[in-house]
């Protein structure tokens, strides 16, 4: 008896679930569909403010100071080699304070 009741429950559980990851899809397609303003328009615009706030609420890092969209890349990555990483490293373990007290126990 108390199989079939497990049985029930993860059953019941299990399609809570489904139907919510299902509505999660549904979400993401819909708002994947939306039409958001273009980009090239003037910055600064009433019109253009009242664009992205028609469209939804946009995070605030993605404003700068005045409230109005950034358009620049927020993070720029650099490639750097091997061993300018390990000489940078070598220079911070150097450069250390606790590096003296180290020495002593080694």
């Amino acid at each position: 008896m108390l199989h079939l009741l497990y049985i029930l429950a993860f059953t019941a559980i299990a399609l809570v679930a489904v139907s919510n990851l299902i509505r999660s899809l549904v979400t993401i397609s819909m708002e994947a569909q939306k039409v958001h303003p273009s980009r090239s328009a003037k910055k600064g615009t009433a019109n253009n403010r009242q664009q992205y706030r028609s469209v939804g609420k946009i995070h605030p890092e993605l404003l700068d100071e005045r409230g109005q969209v950034i358009e620049e890349p927020l993070l720029v990555m650099r490639s750097v080699s091997v061993e300018d990483a390990r000489q940078k490293l070598d220079a911070l373990y150097d450069s250390s304070p606790n590096k003296n007290n180290n020495d002593g126990e080694e």
